[in-house]
């Protein structure tokens, strides 16, 4: 199936970052075609930013990305989705993910168990809740019985997985109507998960092709790339603490370079830890360099088979965010057709 490509840009609703309500207003002034809005780092409720804005845009498409299927009952999930897509009929799209252990567990104390049969019994559970059904659902993790919404959905919600092992991966193609995937998913590894999204498509009947394939790319845009590798060089050190990047980061050939991270988080020798993260490392993971740099990265993904591109701006400061989201206003950077 053929798709128009489109670019979204992420949210980050921290404050001073100049990235939330007002950016958003601005992104669909400024050519963007969707608005993904986080559920992570004690930035506001991406349902609840997704509501406000649905009242004050006609066009961009509102995104989660993602919400973790561990803080939110199905049930609760589908009465904040209506409310949103009430608002904005058509526009609305739910992504979910199994988020980690570290984020669930930690910062939300709650357990993190199978979480790939989580995800699965959400999504079937929260379509049938859309769908208007009266629930009746007994399974490994959830379990609703009597459940209806009193209003449903003005047209169908479709739903995005965040997936990046195969896993998780083929289960998107099975079940969902796109997939997410993160800087973890480089260009080099492209191939092999559209192999794994096919694989859990065909399982079902389908193909590839039927998934909208959306990629966030985290961008550090500055003419000085040597500030982009300093930060994304401590970004991926901060993703190595946690057990579930620690495989992801060793799947793509890394394994070296957790142990000596690992052995650096024991002994909180930050030195060592930084030491591990190599430049080659960074730059495979992560993009960072002048604006016309980073637009040709984006060129590349739409070539070889991303859908649509989730521009997520980095630096933590509002200079770096509006350079990083307005090199991809549509003044500035073309849409391949």
């Amino acid at each position: 199936m053929k798709r128009h490509k489109r670019i979204g840009l992420m949210l980050w609703t921290a404050p001073g970052l100049g990235a939330g309500f007002e950016r958003g207003e601005w992104a669909e002034q400024a050519g963007y075609d969707d608005l993904w809005l986080p559920d992570a780092e004690g930035l506001q409720d991406p349902l609840t930013l997704g509501a406000a804005l649905a009242m004050t845009t006609d066009k961009v498409r509102l995104c989660t990305g993602i919400v973790p299927v561990f803080t939110r009952p199905p049930a609760v999930l589908a009465t904040s989705v209506v409310a949103v897509e009430q608002r904005a009929p058509a526009r609305f799209v739910l992504g979910l993910g199994a988020s980690t252990d570290n984020m669930v567990e930690r910062w939300y104390g709650l357990e993190y168990a199978k979480p790939l049969t989580r995800v699965r019994e959400t999504v079937v559970l929260i379509r049938a809740i859309l769908a208007g059904k009266k629930t009746d659902f007994s399974g490994l993790t959830l379990r609703s019985r009597g459940f209806q919404l009193k209003e449903c959905p003005q047209t169908p919600v479709p739903i995005y997985l965040g997936a990046i092992g195969p896993k998780m991966l083929q289960m998107a193609g099975e079940l969902a109507d796109g997939v997410i995937l993160n800087d973890f998913t480089p260009p080099d590894r492209l191939d092999w998960a559209l192999q794994q999204i096919d694989d859990g498509a065909r399982r079902v009947g389908r193909r590839v092709d039927d998934l909208e394939i959306v990629k966030r790319r985290a961008l550090y845009v500055h003419e000085d790339s040597e500030a982009g590798l300093d930060y994304f060089r401590e970004h991926l050190a901060f993703y190595a603490s946690a057990p579930a990047y620690q495989q992801i980061i060793i799947r793509l050939g890394y394994a070296s370079a957790i142990d000596e991270i690992r052995a650096g988080y024991a002994t909180r020798d930050r030195a060592r830890i930084s030491a591990a993260v190599s430049d080659e490392m960074v730059a495979r993971i992560f993009n960072f360099g002048s604006a016309e740099h980073c637009r040709g990265l984006l060129r590349n993904d739409y070539q070889t088979g991303i859908d649509t591109v989730v521009v997520s701006p980095q630096g933590g400061t509002p200079a770096l965010f509006t350079a990083g989201a307005e090199a991809f206003a549509s003044d500035a950077f073309q849409l391949p057709d």
